[in-house]
């Protein structure tokens, strides 16, 4: 079994951030399945920085862990970010969205883990609650 790839979006890195949210537990078998080598997981920092904006101490936490690799935005990121801002999509969402769609590394894309899979249809990413 290949191991799977995974991005956070700021609502699940927020969530894995706040024990007492309520999915604090089901992003965190994300982790932990990544710790053992079963997967990884990714967190654009475009995402992580408007998550801070809310939940001041995000981006240094998720930062901080070791089995999360931060997803740099780069030149190509920026130019879907655009793309996707005049379409409509938030600030928080769109490096999320360009971090989980198909490209040459990831020809299949990759999961978008969030709180708010609605945020994501018609973006052409995988969109996975926690939760279910």
């Amino acid at each position: 079994m290949p191991a799977i790839a995974v991005v956070l979006d700021h609502t699940a890195a927020t969530a894995l951030h706040d024990p007492k949210d309520p999915f604090n537990e089901a992003v965190a078998a994300f982790y932990v399945q990544a710790s053992g080598g079963l997967g990884t997981l990714y967190a654009p920092v475009l995402s992580l920085t408007a998550g801070d904006t809310e939940r001041p101490g995000l981006l240094a936490y998720i930062h901080g862990l070791r089995f999360i690799e931060i997803e740099p935005f780069d030149t190509t990121a920026a130019l879907a970010a655009t793309e996707l801002l005049h379409a409509g999509h938030s600030w928080s969402a769109v490096h999320a969205i360009h971090a989980a769609r198909p490209s040459a590394d990831f020809p299949s894309g990759r999961y978008l883990l969030t709180l708010t899979p609605e945020a994501y249809e018609n973006t052409g990413v995988q969109a996975v609650h926690p939760g279910q």
